[in-house]
């Protein structure tokens, strides 16, 4: 497909913005223009808001769940077999390496969405509860029912991973979705409008797909009074925002926000596999992802040997061009993120060691470059390995004992992931339970599942995403008694 041909999703129709708006979609690895997008306005999300809406209220997509799960399945088909299409626009439009939509950013996306086509199998919608002595003849239902217009707002770091964890449960649960990728990455979720409409059975107005670069548009979908529930990644900077819009009409919220997830190493962890996993998550899409290990915790006495297997290993990892399948990491996404993490590392520079890195990268003449880094001997409490940088920034923090390393893995406003290696897994296990973070690894053991929920402590977010718990967020409970 074209860039010319990209068109926002709108009441089972593919349209152009109004007035033919649009704006350019820059490729972060060499700064080029490599087409647009259209750039919808205040109109375009208000008709995209009551065609969902309407679907809602009057078709049965809400009161179908065998026709929901059939066309989930079609999505799901559809979309694996438009996936070499999709890849290398992935690559074009966010620079995310290649060899990572072979993974979660794309194929193993895809194949999530099988998590939720089986859960429509068994998922009790309702029930009945039995009467108690003294009132046997009431009877009551409780019925699970889709919480209705859903919008759905997504970051630009994953965007199909981000869009189908948000898309497929909000279906599965018979909500109709207005969804908005983030502007810097349009592309992809644009294309899952035109192939759910051209390979689903999916009535019109069930899913909108809206594209803008203007925050006041999308703004919209958070305040607007036909919206039920908003469903948002991103920083948690916008999540306070959002909420804060979003009370006047009481929306539910679900709010998938930053992170500063640690890894804690206890002493008799194996630091030679323990750390090279550790350095390759926070390279990986050059750091730009919630739930990477941005700080690394170890006992005091082997600080000086872990920050010297942390910079070797980072050495190890290949990275630049992301269309290389051997590359684990890209360019940052935009310039904005790309100077925002250059900041971060002038204030690394003062408050702390830089090991390796600590640079914008002059490897390639123009696009978001900056260098894989290690940062050490630094405060715990300060700037750095306190704020989500979104970026390929390692902070090597020291601990004195157990309950210090967990102290410090809990001392920051974040609790979204995190993890612990040890010999002993019982250790580890109790470790684990102290960590105030919602999704904990042991070992080799890794919480990203599709069965298993995500989401955040304190203000890493509200509710969760995926497992049984990603399709509850988006259903509202009933109760209607009856007599026997």
């Amino acid at each position: 497909m074209s860039n010319s041909e990209y068109r926002m999703l709108i009441d089972g129709a593919l349209v152009a913005a109004t007035g033919g708006r649009t704006y350019e979609n820059v490729n972060p690895a060499n700064e080029e223009v490599i087409g647009v997008s259209p750039n919808a306005g205040v109109a375009d999300v208000e008709r995209a808001i009551l065609a969902a809406r309407r679907a809602f209220d009057t078709t049965t997509w809400s009161t179908d769940t065998e026709f929901r799960q059939r066309c989930l399945v079609q999505l799901q088909s559809a979309l694996r077999k438009n996936a070499e299409e999709m890849r290398p626009v992935m690559v074009a439009e966010g620079g995310l390496p290649l060899a990572l939509t072979y993974d979660v950013a794309l194929d193993g996306s895809i194949e999530m969405i099988s998590h939720y086509i089986d859960l429509l199998d068994t998922f009790e919608f309702e029930r009945v509860i039995t009467p108690v002595a003294g009132d046997e003849k009431a009877h009551r239902i409780v019925r699970r029912e889709g919480a209705g217009v859903v919008a759905a707002i997504t970051a630009w770091n994953y965007p199909i991973f981000l869009a189908i964890a948000k898309l497929i449960p909000a279906l599965a649960a018979g909500c109709t979705v207005v969804l908005k990728p983030a502007p810097d990455t349009p592309w992809n979720t644009l294309e899952i409008g035109r192939i759910l409409l051209e390979h689903t059975d999916i009535p019109a107005g069930v899913v909108n797909i809206v594209s803008t670069d203007d925050n006041d548009v999308a703004s919209v979908l958070t305040t607007h009074p036909e919206v039920d529930a908003v469903t948002f990644t991103g920083s948690t900077v916008t999540g306070r925002r959002i909420m804060a819009a979003a009370a006047p009409t009481v929306k539910r919220l679900t709010l998938e926000l930053g992170g500063k997830s640690s890894a804690i190493l206890l002493d008799d962890a194996d630091f030679t596999s323990a750390i090279p996993f550790v350095a390759a998550t926070t390279l990986s899409h050059a750091g730009q992802g919630c739930g990477i290990y941005s700080r690394l915790l170890v006992p005091r006495a082997r600080l000086d040997e872990a920050v010297e297997i942390a910079v070797a290993s980072m050495q190890q990892i290949p990275w630049g061009d992301p269309t290389d399948i051997a590359n684990y990491m890209g360019p940052l996404a935009n310039k904005r993120q790309y100077e925002s993490v250059l900041r971060y590392y002038e204030i690394a520079k003062q408050t702390g060691r830089i090991a390796l890195g600590g640079e914008a990268s002059d490897r390639f003449e123009k696009g978001f470059w900056v260098e894989p880094t290690v940062l050490t001997d630094v405060d715990s409490l300060s700037t750095v390995p306190q704020e989500e940088i979104f970026g390929p920034l390692l902070c090597v923090l020291p601990y004195e004992d157990d309950a210090d390393a967990v102290a410090i893995s809990n001392n920051t406003i974040y609790g979204l992931a995190g993890g612990v290696w040890s010999a002993d897994v019982e250790r580890a296990q109790r470790v684990a339970e102290g960590m105030r973070a919602s999704s904990i690894q042991v070992n080799d053991q890794m919480w990203n599942h599709r069965s298993a929920p995500f989401g955040g402590y304190k203000q890493s977010g509200i509710g969760r995403e995926w497992g049984v718990e990603g399709l509850e967020d988006l259903l509202e409970v009933k109760t209607i008694a009856r007599p026997a």
